[in-house]
């Protein structure tokens, strides 16, 4: 299934000189969800992962699905005071400024191997923070997937070291 085909393409958003990657239309459809899942799922079978962490918002989407593909639990991470129990935090870098992520602090035993799934690589920052929270609670990072990877931004070159797959690439904004 050629998944760039469900991917809708919205220029100027947010905000001019954007060409935004919508993956709405792919949760539309049940044959392109069932696919995504399945095709993150197979890259993921492999990597003895215990967890799946999903970052805000769309990460919950997809990381839910797969997490329930591969019967293992679903962590989110989420903007700070969106989590009712004790948190671990962390800053990260935005193209201009800090941002910061928030995960309860017993979503991770120590020594789990984690899955980050998200919709889209871009910068690399966000997916960075999640794994640096991940590791400072002492979960493993095994295997980083998107649905998206927009390669013109480099987000891959930030994250040496980890298992990356991307199921859609882009080379434009």
């Amino acid at each position: 299934m050629d998944l760039r085909k469900k991917i809708r393409i919205i220029d100027d958003f947010p905000k001019k000189g954007i060409s935004f990657k919508d993956v709405t239309p792919i949760l539309k459809d049940p044959k392109s969800m069932k696919h995504t899942t399945k095709e993150i799922t197979k890259y993921l079978e492999d990597k003895n992962i215990d967890v799946i962490v999903g970052p805000e918002a769309r990460g919950f989407l997809f990381g839910i699905l797969v997490a329930q593909e591969l019967d293992l639990g679903f962590v989110p991470v989420r903007k700070p005071g969106k989590l009712p129990f004790k948190t671990f935090s962390v800053d990260y870098a935005l193209e201009y400024g800090l941002d910061r992520l928030e995960i309860h602090s017993d979503s991770i035993e120590k020594g789990q191997n984690v899955a980050v799934v998200d919709d889209l690589l871009a910068t690399g920052g966000t997916v960075l923070g999640v794994t640096k929270l991940v590791e400072k609670i002492g979960g493993n990072v095994s295997a980083l997937s998107f649905v998206i990877e927009l390669t013109n931004l480099n987000g891959r070159d930030k994250l040496k070291g980890y298992n990356v797959q991307s199921l859609v690439k882009y080379d434009d904004l």
